[in-house]
């Protein structure tokens, strides 16, 4: 029995033995990296020496260097054109807000000229004949308001050039009927103080009794104790 056991050993038909390193699997795989990593190595500076050789990096450098002159000139470039856009945006922005004023400003001016042209036009109307000469009264008027107030304006005017200061004062009166009987009344405060030279325009508010009916205004201009002008409206 012990015969065939060694004889099986010594044979042909003895078991196959298996050799293993005594290195562990981790230390192999370092291996192999360092030996990848240093083949890499090699093929990196193989390609690079070859790029010098054949002169390609040198023209890619160069290539390199133009493109970034030339992204700087656009970005210049970029740069005056922005400030140039806010310069102008800002400068519209001025022109808009000087052409609403120069609106308004013509506007103010038009409605000024439509009050020249309409006072022009009074005076036109109210002007003397020709030779009349010392103090007018042009322009009375008279309205009755709500049957309680009387509202009253007039203008009185000095129709020469150059025409002297005038200093005396205007007396307004109302006449009419109150409870079926003649009636008469003045200004609350009496007469009004009159100063001017060339023309002046007066005009005032009269409280009127209860039940007053308004028949006439008058206005007359006094110097010192002398009576100027005299004017009277019906209503």
């Amino acid at each position: 029995m012990r015969f065939k056991l060694l004889r099986r050993r010594l044979t042909i038909s003895a078991p196959r033995m298996a050799v293993r390193s005594a290195f562990p699997w981790p230390l192999r795989w370092a291996g192999v990296a360092i030996v990848l990593g240093f083949c890499g190595a090699i093929a990196l500076w193989a390609f690079e020496k070859g790029k010098d050789i054949a002169g390609l990096d040198t023209g890619a450098k160069e290539e390199l260097s133009q493109l970034r002159t030339e992204v700087a000139k656009l970005r210049e470039e970029r740069d005056k054109a922005q400030s140039i856009l806010n310069t102008s945006g800002s400068l519209i922005t001025a022109e808009k807000a000087t052409q609403e004023r120069l609106v308004a400003q013509i506007r103010t001016l038009e409605g000024e000229n439509r009050a020249l042209r309409d006072d022009l036009g009074f005076f036109e109307k109210l002007r003397p004949a020709s030779g009349t000469e010392g103090v007018a009264i042009r322009g009375l008027q008279g309205e009755v308001l709500n049957g309680t107030q009387l509202k009253w304006q007039l203008l009185v005017m000095q129709p020469v050039k150059n025409a002297p200061e005038f200093r005396g004062k205007v007396e307004i009166s109302v006449s009419g009927v109150l409870d079926g009987k003649p009636w008469m009344m003045s200004l609350p405060g009496g007469a009004m103080p009159l100063q001017f030279r060339q023309y002046r325009r007066l005009e005032g508010m009269v409280d009127l009794p209860s039940q007053a009916v308004v028949k006439n205004v008058s206005a007359k201009v006094v110097e010192g104790t002398t009576t100027r002008a005299v004017q009277t409206i019906s209503l």
